[in-house]
């Protein structure tokens, strides 16, 4: 096994001072789905000294999704790497992708390194940014144990599997024009090299670096912030009381969507007294009681405080 992480060391060694796997000898469940990123994030995680577990999620929507289980074990096998699939119920429907993405994200468990590159990061600014994102939207995806390969280009992903004689699954899905992102893939990131004379996912990867230096700067002021003081909170920086407020709202899910500025602007207005208690979503509300802010189930009765 040493040689071997020695020979992809020799190999790749320019594209792991770029990535931010944990420490050799680390423990590291990698998702891998069979496509070139999670091919090249299994290789590199071995390269790295990691000792990987390569998980396979099956979502059970396309046919053949079991010799790709197949081919993921065997590469995971080559390279001295542990393997287990597992296999999920997604039904189809609204929100596809969306559903599919939090299911898998469940079955991987949050300390799962998963293969996003820097071409997915510049995808997912431009997808957030056509929702009315904030801050950490327009960030994007972040650097870091969560993502250790998102330095990289797509284009280099590729060639690590050549490099190692794999052929990756292409899935036939990253091509439905029903999904924003591959519009966007295709046709806007195209269209904005054409109107910019440059490849223009560097540009936004940068761009993303400014906004998450700020958004952090933001968290680290709220996060001195009672939320719950509702006179402090009324009193704050209205940046700062926002970015609080996003963050109490999704306390118990940091992957979730933060909620939106009109959710966000509610809750201000009842620490401001406008307002006895709001509705926040999820079942939710946040009420007001003797000058503090309680988030409570939604059959909750609103309290004059």
């Amino acid at each position: 096994m040493a040689d071997l992480v020695e020979q992809l060391r020799a190999r790749h060694g320019e594209l792991l001072r770029r990535c931010a796997f944990p420490a050799p000898g680390t423990a590291l469940t990698c998702g891998v789905s069979g496509g070139a990123d999670s091919l090249a994030l299994l290789l590199l995680a071995v390269a790295a000294g990691c000792r990987v577990t390569a998980v396979h999620v099956d979502h059970g929507l396309r046919t053949g999704s079991a010799a790709e289980a197949e081919m993921v074990a065997a590469v995971a096998a080559r390279f001295g790497a542990e393997f287990r699939a597992e296999r999920i119920a997604l039904d189809p429907g609204p929100n596809l992708e969306a559903r599919a993405r939090r299911l898998r994200h469940e079955v991987l468990g949050p300390d799962a390194a998963l293969g996003h590159t820097a071409d997915d990061r510049a995808e997912t600014i431009l997808l957030n940014l056509l929702r009315g994102a904030g801050l950490d939207g327009l960030a994007g995806i972040r650097p870091g144990p969560r993502h250790p390969i998102v330095e990289l280009r797509r284009a280099e992903t590729e060639a690590v599997c050549v490099a190692e004689d794999l052929v990756p699954f292409v899935d036939p899905s990253n091509r439905d024009p029903a999904f924003l992102r591959n519009r966007i893939r295709h046709e806007l990131l195209p269209l904005l090299r054409d109107l910019a004379h440059r490849d223009a996912v560097p540009v936004l990867v940068r761009q993303g670096d400014l906004l998450a230096a700020i958004s952090d700067h933001l968290r680290s002021e709220a996060a001195a912030l009672d939320v719950t003081d509702a006179r402090a909170l009324a009193a704050a920086d209205v940046v700062v009381a926002r970015v609080a407020i996003r963050e109490w709202l999704r306390i118990d899910d940091l992957d979730a969507h933060p909620p939106d500025a009109a959710t966000v602007e509610r809750v201000l207005a009842v620490a401001r007294l406008d307002a006895l208690a709001t509705d926040v979503g999820g079942g939710r509300r946040v009420e007001r009681t003797a000058g503090r802010l309680r988030l409570v189930p939604g059959e909750a009765e609103p309290t004059v405080g």
